[in-house]
């Protein structure tokens, strides 16, 4: 793994050994947080009883690990740590580096972010400083081996998360600039390679001489930006791999390492990240309430999901940062964020949530936090207990959830989501998107186009029944590969790839795949140029489509099959231009309306839909519907092995979902009824609860409560001791 020492993947398996089991419960927990600390083995005591088995420290407080300059305080933790271990409750174990000290920010102004716009990030939150200064390193350094070196190889310790959310802003200061340039001439070599690969002769960019490359707080060129957000990404991955290589000596062989990862961040590439790490982590945020309501749709963009398939799509990507089970480090208890943002759970929905997050992989369950802070900027962010410290509902239906997942363990070790529908996802298109938006959020552009489009497609496939599997661009496999792994590909809003890239998706449909292209795809290249060629580039003319055409939609228009209107399309619309390909969508309107919205053309074993512009939801969904039941070549032993859980339901309401997993005990279902009513499905295969002892035969039908989950398995044959048939 880069950033770590040649062990190879047998080594950092045996690290999670503790993860490779049925999912488990934990909590953040700062004892030097409460008013009154002495209460310890209390709150030890009613972990066990909620099930809690794993809890987080010591990764925000700096200051109370070095007061002053030079001066440490590190037996504080001690008795927190030998109390977790007598519970049988393991200790993640935090670097505090992304919270400095006012000592340190007090006497080093100089390592305070410089943002875009030439101002310096005021100290008074967290994540203020350069952590790409060597000046900052040697005090990150020396209160990591203090802190670690102290504590690492505690009996309790499992796991160091190395900082925290790291990437929160993209770091403008003088040397990171000239580690830019120094960057770029690495690449390129020589200035005129630059100035052809960047076409700098617009504007009179070109350049002569390496100090000439201009900061990029007045940069106007798309190509300057895309290699700049690659460059900032790499810093952050570089910041997460130093650590790594600090604290793996420092800490036992079967220690892992990991960090909790904020997705959202400008400056996080998590494919990157997680490469330098045993195991992928992050945050799992929601909002509950009727935003839980699968019939909902949110408006996106936030660093929580508003809607479900926001959260199912959350749940796959944090699976993709290394195509393995990963670690929630953190997700909402009783609420997430400001006042203005406080939404209690209803009942049943902290079991929804925990039981779709293990669907797609999660092995930990982890909640911020333990108790509702008295102090501080999140004291409205409601933990397991609230202020008063004693155990409601909260704690009694995440105690139920521990019950569950001790029930459900033999069924679930080792146990892989499946998938029917690859996801792409790729940073350096989201990026491009974020510099000139494609689409507008009401007068504003849209700096999260990008991710609006990915979820579009994403919440068409989930309301389809399909399963999602994200794949990062960076880690596509060969077209042989993608095809055994999803008989769906779904590419949106692909705007910078490389011609490797475009022609790998054209042999997946090929050899058999089926594959959806959404707008923008194949615009541009991977330099950040928009093509010479006709678009969408190499795909197109396997596709039989091209475009020369396209624009921002001011309002929705209408979208028609055969002539009558079956939906909207809204955002952006590409001009598409069959060439061989039958349009099944076109336009009503006066420009639009000679082009197709959606065109489809079967390719060698496969076929490729074309879709050239957002849709409404449900036009969408039955798209992506089409999409994945046209074409012949398909291999019937594949296309079982991936039907995952679409094999469980015969009859499907809209508010439910079903998600399955599959280990050495065979399949366990997870069926999801997001919804305030009772809501009935009927079984299309004979299924045994793991949770009690009811069996429900194929054709059965059984009843959903509000806000249910159930978790099935493949049911055994009828005895005399397990003829309880629902």
């Amino acid at each position: 793994m880069p950033g770590a020492p040649d062990e190879g993947r047998a080594a950092a398996s045996d690290r999670l050994k503790a993860w490779r089991g049925g999912p488990r419960l934990g909590t953040a927990y700062y004892n030097e947080y409460l008013p009154d600390p002495s209460r310890l083995e209390t709150d030890l005591r009613l972990m066990t009883d909620a099930g809690i088995t794993c809890i987080r420290v010591g990764e925000s407080v700096w200051s109370t690990w070095e007061p002053r300059d030079g001066e440490f305080d590190l037996e504080w933790l001690t008795p927190v740590l030998d109390a977790a271990h007598a519970h049988g409750i393991d200790v993640i174990l935090g670097t505090p580096t992304y919270a400095v000290p006012p000592w340190l920010a007090r006497s080093h102004p100089e390592l305070a972010v410089v943002r875009k716009d030439g101002s310096t990030v005021p100290w008074g939150g967290r994540q203020e400083v350069d952590y790409t200064s060597e000046l900052f390193r040697g005090y990150a350094e020396r209160v990591i081996r203090a802190v670690i070196g102290r504590h690492g190889r505690h009996p309790a310790v499992i796991g160091v998360q190395l900082d925290n959310e790291a990437g929160l802003h993209l770091i403008h200061n003088d040397h990171v600039v000239g580690r830019f340039r120094d960057w770029v001439a690495d690449r390129y070599g020589d200035v005129d390679t630059l100035n052809r690969a960047w076409g700098l002769t617009y504007w009179s960019h070109r350049i002569a001489e390496w100090d000439e490359l201009w900061a990029p707080s007045g940069n106007t060129t798309p190509a300057y930006d895309l290699a700049w957000r690659r460059f900032q990404a790499e810093l952050t991955a570089d910041f997460i791999g130093w650590q790594a290589d600090l604290v793996r000596p420092l800490v036992a062989d079967d220690t892992f390492l990991t960090t909790c990862i904020a997705y959202q961040r400008p400056a996080m590439d998590d494919v990157a990240v997680a490469a330098r790490l045993d195991i992928a982590s992050g945050n799992a945020y929601y909002l509950s309430q009727d935003a839980m309501d699968l019939e909902r749709e949110g408006a996106g963009g936030q660093w929580y999901a508003d809607d479900v398939p926001q959260f199912v799509l959350m749940a796959d990507r944090m699976r993709a940062s290394r195509q393995e089970p990963f670690l929630v480090t953190e997700t909402g208890a009783a609420s997430i964020g400001p006042a203005w943002l406080t939404r209690p759970p209803y009942d049943g929905q902290l079991a929804q949530a925990a039981w779709l997050l293990v669907a797609r992989g999660a092995r930990l369950v982890s909640y911020w936090h333990w108790h509702t802070l008295h102090s501080g900027a999140e004291v409205h962010w409601g933990g397991i207990l609230g202020h008063d410290l004693e155990p409601g509902r909260i704690h009694a239906e995440i105690a139920a959830i521990g019950r569950q997942f001790a029930a459900a363990a033999p069924w679930l070790t080792d146990a892989e989501p499946d998938a029917d529908v690859g996801l792409v996802y790729a940073h350096d298109s989201e990026w491009m998107m974020a510099f000139e938006p494609p689409l507008a959020r009401g007068a504003d552009a849209d700096r999260g186009a990008y991710a609006r489009i990915v979820g579009a497609f994403g919440r068409a496939a989930v309301d389809s029944g399909l399963q999602v599997g994200f794949v990062n661009e960076r880690q596509l496999p060969d077209a042989g590969e993608l095809v055994r792994r999803f008989p769906v590909l779904v590419v949106p809003g692909l705007i910078a790839a490389s011609d490797p890239t475009l022609e790998t998706l054209v042999e997946y449909a090929r050899l058999g795949g089926r594959l959806v292209i959404g707008p923008r795809t194949g615009y541009g290249d991977d330099e950040g140029h928009m093509r010479l060629e006709r678009a969408p580039a190499i795909v197109g003319p396997a596709a039989g489509v091209g475009y020369r055409e396209f624009g921002a939609l001011a309002e929705p228009i209408e979208v028609v099959r055969d002539g009558a209107v079956v939906g909207t399309a809204h955002g952006w619309a590409d001009g598409l231009q069959p060439d061989g390909a039958d349009v099944v969508l076109g336009y009503r309107h006066p420009l639009f309306g000679r082009w197709g919205a959606v065109t489809r053309r079967e390719v060698g074993a496969g076929a490729i839909t074309t879709v050239g512009t957002l849709l409404d939801r449900a036009t969408l969904a039955d798209v992506m519907t089409d999409a994945a039941a046209h074409g012949s070549g398909r291999d019937a032993a594949v296309a079982a092995a991936n039907a995952g859980a679409s094999a469980i339901l015969a009859a499907r309401p809209t508010s439910v979902t079903a998600h399955s997993l599959t280990g050495a005990q065979g399949r366990v279902w997870v069926v999801h009824n997001w919804s305030p009513q009772t809501r009935t499905v009927r079984v299309a295969a004979d299924a045994a609860s793991v949770l009690d002892d009811a069996v429900h035969r194929a054709g059965t039908e059984v009843e959903l409560a509000p806000w249910d989950v159930r978790i099935w398995r493949e049911a055994p044959a009828v005895t005399a001791s397990n003829s309880h048939v629902v």
